[in-house]
């Protein structure tokens, strides 16, 4: 199995993680976007284009699902993704986990970027899955950009200034930002009587049943879920995958600061890419190019 994770800079690491502890054997590509970040601040228009641009170099490693790990990137570039990938690749998104902290509390708070909050998406989310709870939005600024640079000492007074701003009585709180749940330590310090809640848990586990109802409608024939059907797919060892890591469309490795968090460090002792070549797919409607001879995939 091979897995794609997009984000414009470390907000992937929390659902890669998860990927890895439910399957360490899946090669995991993390394509991220220093060059252009952060991408909140840009144009509807131009998050959609480097969106794709990231997701086009993940690609040429032949996924078997791409995983959208970014909330501003789902909102603007979701729809043009599975446009050019679907129905060969799966395209999975991220959706801020609203529903399950207003099922588990009827006071909660949505911790999110400034231009999140406040948004047409977000007010549609809490219509549609909190409309019975009192809510509360609340602007984090600069704790992405904190927590993408590991400045631990910025990212404390960001979280600092949320909490103060957060509502006494609210018990569950929406990180309404992937890179968040990478400070999520920090968050709970902050407000210990609030219950946290994330998406990256619930991205790994839908990735995971898409790339399985793939498999399946391709293979009806019984198969364990994540199995090989050739050989040559996993050439390193069946028990854990490689990692591939890029950074604006190039091979690299994971940025210094990624290993100032746990799941960094999970995810940096994986065998580096480059990863071992695939089998060809053959193309179907709207999937994209397939990589070309000069790729990465086929070295």
């Amino acid at each position: 199995m091979r897995i794609a994770l997009l984000n414009s800079g470390l907000g992937l690491l929390a659902a890669a993680a998860w990927l890895h502890r439910l399957r360490p054997d899946a090669d995991l590509v993390l394509a991220m976007d220093p060059d252009g970040m952060p991408w909140g601040a840009r144009a509807p228009a131009d998050i959609a284009e480097r969106s794709l641009s990231c997701a086009r170099a993940a690609a040429v490693y032949q996924p078997d699902v791409l995983v959208f790990a970014c909330n501003t990137g789902s909102v603007h570039a979701l729809g043009a993704l599975r446009e050019e990938f679907e129905p060969g690749v799966p395209v999975v998104g991220t959706v801020p986990a609203i529903k399950p902290a207003a099922a588990a509390s009827d006071a909660v708070a949505i911790w999110a970027t400034a231009a999140t909050t406040g948004s047409a998406y977000q007010h549609q989310l809490i219509s549609e899955f909190a409309a019975a709870a009192r809510v509360a939005e609340v602007a984090c600024p600069g704790l992405a950009d904190a927590i993408h640079a590991g400045d631990e000492a910025a990212a404390r007074l960001a979280v600092s200034d949320a909490a103060a701003r957060t509502p006494a009585d609210s018990r569950a709180i929406v990180l309404g930002c992937t890179e968040y749940e990478l400070a999520a330590d920090l968050i709970g310090s902050a407000l210990p009587s609030a219950a946290l809640f994330g998406s990256a848990a619930a991205v790994a586990a839908q990735a995971l049943r898409r790339v399985s109802n793939s498999r399946t409608a391709a293979h009806p024939s019984p198969m364990l879920h994540g199995d090989a059907p050739n050989g040559s797919e996993i050439s390193r060892d069946a028990g854990i995958g490689g990692l591939q890591v890029l950074l604006s469309g190039r091979p690299s490795s994971l940025p210094p600061a990624a290993l100032g968090y746990p799941e960094g460090r999970l995810l940096a002792a994986m065998p580096a890419g480059p990863l071992p070549s695939r089998p060809p797919v053959a193309a179907s409607p709207g999937a994209g190019p397939p990589a070309g001879p000069s790729s990465p995939a086929r070295t």
